[in-house]
C-alpha cells in the first residue's frame, strides 16, 4: 500500500512519509555497525561516543529552550526580531550557552528572517559547543576567561558584519515557520527519542566528569542506550518529512526528537569520518600538534572548521592535559559553530560558509595575540 507524497516518495502503511536516499544512508550506517570484526567494533563504540557526547545534550538544549518558549507562550525567533540593536547580543549569548541548542536556534530564527546575519556570525563565533561542558567539568577557571571572551568576539563581530552589510542572499529554501509542514501531534517515536535520551543525558554528563562510565553503568547498559538512540534518531530522520527545522506550532518534544536527529546523523558522519582516517589513513592530530609551535593556534582554528563537536572536543582534551597552549584552545573556540552548522548547511550553504569564514578572522587575532603577548597564560 502506498500513498503518493511528492517530493517525499511514497508512505507506509502507518501514514510515515518514505525518504529514500535517506533511507538508504541509515540503513548504511547501521550496516557499519554489525560488521564483524574491529571494523565494526569501532563504528558501535563512535556511534555511543556521538550520542552520549553530542546527541544527548543536544536534545537537552532544544528540549530546554523549545519547552520554555511553550510554557511562557513566546517564540524566540519573534523575541530576538523585535530586539533589534539586541539582537546581537542575545544571539551571542545563546551561542555562548553550553552545548549547541542556543545556536541551532539562532540558526533556525535566520532561515524565517527573524535574524539578521550578523547574529548568525555573532552565535556561531561565541558557541564552543559541547567542547564547553567538558571544559567547565575539568578546567573551570579556563571556561571563566575562554567563554566570555568567545561571547564578547561573538557580539563585535556580529556588530561589525551588520554595520558593514556583508550578509549573503537569503536562500530559496529557507524555511519559514509557516511554510515547514507541521507534524501536528506528540508522536509515539518523540517519546521514545525521549525515554532513551534521558539516561543517555545522565551517562554523558558522567562521562564529562572524566569517570569510567562502563565501570559506573556496566559495559552493556552503556552500550544499549547508545545504539538504541542511534538507530531511533535514524528512524525518525529517514522518515521526517522535514528538510532540517521544525515548525514553531510543533510541541517541544517533537521539535526536539526531529532537530536532533537532523543533527545527529552529521555528527555521526563526522565522528566516522575523523576516526576511520584516524585508524585506516593515519590522521594523528596529536603529531600535528607536536610540529612548529608557531602553528599551534593556526591548527587549532583550522580543526575549528570542521563542522560538530568531535573534533573540538579533542581540542580541549589535549589542552587539558598540556598538549597544546591556550592561545591553540582559544583559537579553536571561537572558530569552531559546533552542531550548529550543520542545519545551516542544509538550510543555506553559503551563509554557513561565509559565517565560518568571518569567524576565522577574529579567532586569527585573539589566538595570536595570546600566543605573541601572554604565551604562558593559563597553560
Amino acid at each position: 500500500m502506498s500513498i503518493d507524497t511528492g517530493a517525499y516518495g511514497s508512505m507506509t502503511a502507518l501514514g510515515r512519509p518514505l525518504r529514500p536516499k535517506r533511507a538508504l544512508v541509515a540503513l548504511l550506517l547501521l550496516a557499519f555497525a554489525v560488521v564483524p570484526g574491529g571494523f565494526g567494533a569501532l563504528t558501535r563504540e563512535l556511534m555511543v561516543d556521538a550520542y552520549l557526547q553530542v546527541s544527548a545534550f543536544v536534545a537537552a538544549t532544544l528540549l530546554l529552550f523549545y519547552g520554555s518558549e511553550r510554557v511562557f507562550r513566546y517564540n524566540i525567533g519573534e523575541a530576538l526580531s523585535r530586539a533589534r540593536s539586541a539582537q546581537v547580543p542575545l544571539a551571542a549569548l545563546m551561542g555562548a550557552t553550553p552545548g549547541c541548542g542556543g545556536a541551532v536556534v539562532v540558526v533556525a530564527a535566520y532561515s524565517s528572517g527573524h535574524v539578521s546575519f550578523g547574529a548568525v556570525v555573532a552565535t556561531l563565533t561565541a558557541t564552543m559547543g559541547d567542547a564547553a561542558f567538558l571544559l567547565i567539568a575539568t578546567r573551570p577557571d579556563v571556561a571563566a576567561v575562554v567563554l566570555p571572551l568567545s561571547f564578547t568576539v561573538g557580539v563585535l563581530s556580529g556588530w561589525l558584519i551588520d554595520t558593514l552589510r556583508l550578509a549573503p542572499p537569503l536562500s530559496g529554501k529557507s524555511e519559514d515557520g509557516h511554510l515547514v509542514p507541521l507534524i501536528g501531534q506528540v508522536r509515539r517515536r518523540d517519546m521514545v527519542f525521549l525515554a532513551a535520551a534521558v539516561p543517555g543525558l545522565v551517562m554523558g554528563i558522567t562521562q564529562l566528569t572524566g569517570a569510567d562510565i562502563g565501570a559506573i553503568y556496566g559495559e552493556m547498559p552503556v552500550l544499549v542506550v547508545g545504539l538504541a538512540g542511534t538507530a531511533i534518531g535514524l528512524a525518525i530522520w529517514a522518515t521526517s518529512p522535514l528538510q532540517a527545522m521544525t515548525n514553531s506550532a510543533d510541541a517541544p518534544v517533537t521539535r526536539m526528537a526531529e532537530e536532533t536527529s537532523f543533527i545527529s546523523v552529521w555528527v555521526i558522519g563526522a565522528y566516522l569520518a575523523y576516526d576511520y582516517l584516524a585508524a585506516y589513513g593515519g590522521l594523528d592530530l596529536e603529531a600535528m600538534f607536536a610540529t612548529v609551535a608557531p602553528l599551534l593556534p593556526l591548527i587549532g582554528i583550522v580543526i575549528g572548521f570542521v563542522p560538530g563537536c568531535g573534533p573540538q572536543v579533542l581540542v580541549t582534551t589535549l589542552y587539558i592535559n598540556g598538549l597544546i597552549p591556550f592561545s591553540a584552545l582559544l583559537g579553536n573556540a571561537i572558530s569552531n559553530d559546533g552542531d550548529a552548522l550543520f542545519p545551516a548547511i542544509a538550510i543555506n550553504p553559503r551563509a554557513a560558509v561565509l559565517a565560518t569564514v568571518y569567524s576565522a578572522v577574529p579567532a586569527l587575532i585573539m589566538a595570536y595575540g595570546f600566543y605573541f603577548l601572554a604565551p604562558g597564560f593559563l597553560n
